[in-house]
């Protein structure tokens, strides 16, 4: 294999993070990596599936959607862990309620008859784990003035640093990333509620690899925080190690979407 080329499905901002883990395994391996970043992300889910894209970084609720075909293209690979203490160095991640620092709000129920905009109705913790708050204080979209889809987590919340939308639900990690671009962000938003762990975005592989080349990298990944450019690489991206990725502990997500169904509008 002459070239492997790797993607992210995932927020603008933790692109770097994705490149420089692309790039240690390039480097470990021997052999030049590409990160395709440079089509629409759709696309590039689509060429995951194909084969013609080999990794990928994707949202829990995508993987657990194609584990569940026929014939499932991709299986797990790894699962990230966050550097900060919050995620107790475990492969989670949260759903922060996100809202101006000068609202009013400071609770969930006070969001009843608010605009909430949200990223896009595949996204697990930016659209499904809000429509399962509602199904379990029994309530529908309309517990909300006002729905928008904004088509990003970071488009969802410039509306509200902007005054456009009332509060969002930002995949905590993307948040981490952007507080880290922007630190004045701090003093213009704050989190109300937040909802989870859930467990972590993972990375996937193609079932089109060789089997061996598969475990390599899978071991490559495991084991980058015991490599000091491992270490930086993951440093880089606010990771402190990748873990065992297993089936099972995605059934969280499966549980939550399902619940949600009731609420939710078909992606």
């Amino acid at each position: 294999m002459d070239k492997l080329i790797i993607t992210s499905c995932l927020a603008d901002n933790t692109h770097a993070s994705g490149r420089a883990v692309a790039d240690y395994l390039g480097q470990r391996l021997g052999i030049r990596t590409e990160f395709a970043m440079d089509i629409p992300w759709q696309e590039r889910e689509r060429l995951l599936d194909t084969g013609q894209i080999h990794l990928g970084w994707i949202c829990g609720l995508l993987y657990v959607w194609k584990a569940g075909q026929r014939n499932p293209h991709l299986e797990l690979l790894a699962a990230p862990v966050m550097r900060d203490p919050r995620y107790q160095g475990r492969p989670v991640y949260f759903s922060d309620i996100i809202v101006r620092q000068d609202s009013p709000y400071t609770s969930f129920s006070d969001l009843q008859g608010s605009c909430w905009v949200y990223n896009e109705p595949g996204s697990y913790s930016g659209y499904y784990v809000l429509c399962h708050q509602l199904v379990k204080l029994d309530e529908s979209l309309n517990f909300f003035d006002k729905v928008l889809q904004s088509g990003a987590h970071l488009n969802s919340l410039q509306m509200v640093v902007d005054g456009r939308a009332d509060f969002t639900a930002i995949d905590s990690t993307v948040l981490d990333h952007e507080l880290a671009r922007r630190p004045d962000l701090a003093h213009q938003v704050r989190a109300i509620e937040s909802f989870g762990p859930s467990p972590i975005p993972p990375w996937v592989i193609s079932l089109k690899l060789p089997k061996d080349l598969r475990w390599q990298l899978r071991e490559l990944l495991l084991d980058m925080h015991i490599d000091p450019g491992g270490r930086a690489a993951l440093a880089s991206g606010h990771l402190s190690r990748f873990v065992t990725a297993t089936d099972t502990a995605y059934q969280m997500i499966r549980d939550v979407s399902q619940a949600a169904r009731s609420v939710a509008q078909p992606a």
